[in-house]
């Protein structure tokens, strides 16, 4: 697996801060602490870093459009000649239960705009950094239940990071 660039998809904006939607732009945001790098704004749609992982000159995105337009990217990715096969898109998954962090390549959109849109731009060839947040336990619709700020213990939260962190630098 030769990754390029590092999709995190998530909301812009501070209202969106630390909910479960925004898991990939925590991950992504927390790989740019760890290389020391400075996000720069791209275009109206993008914010990226440059980052080496693994001897690999890798691009880190936060789409900064809603979750819903997140394809918009792939075109600054395929101007640069980064193919599907070489991105990898970290997001939240509803399938899996929280804290859990899986890595598989291809698939549908299980219902994520985000990847929906993704797949709409690409295809289905890329690779995923799946992170569990669960499903509601309640009668939260999905939609309210992905905008909300995590309830879990912070640390916990903390550490499904640092899981995926570890993932994509080892």
């Amino acid at each position: 697996m030769l990754i390029k660039a590092i999709i995190g998809l998530g909301n812009p904006g501070p209202k969106f801060s630390n909910t479960r939607h925004n898991i990939g732009f925590m991950v992504v945001d927390a790989l740019a602490q760890q290389f020391n790098a400075d996000w720069r704004s791209v275009n109206n749609h993008l914010e990226a870093c440059d980052v080496v992982v693994n001897d690999q000159k890798t691009l880190l995105l936060k789409p900064q459009t809603f979750m819903n337009d997140s394809g918009l990217v792939i075109s600054y990715l395929t101007k640069k000649g980064i193919q599907p096969e070489n991105i990898l898109v970290v997001h939240d998954e509803l399938e899996i239960a929280f804290g859990r962090v899986t890595m598989r390549q291809s698939g549908s959109a299980r219902g994520h705009n985000g990847l929906r849109s993704i797949i709409a731009a690409c295809g289905p060839d890329f690779w995923r950094l799946r992170m569990g947040i669960g499903r509601p336990a309640d009668s939260t619709t999905v939609a309210d239940f992905v905008l909300q700020k995590f309830s879990e213990n912070p640390e916990a939260v903390s550490q499904m990071v640092e899981i995926a962190v570890k993932q994509i630098t080892s």
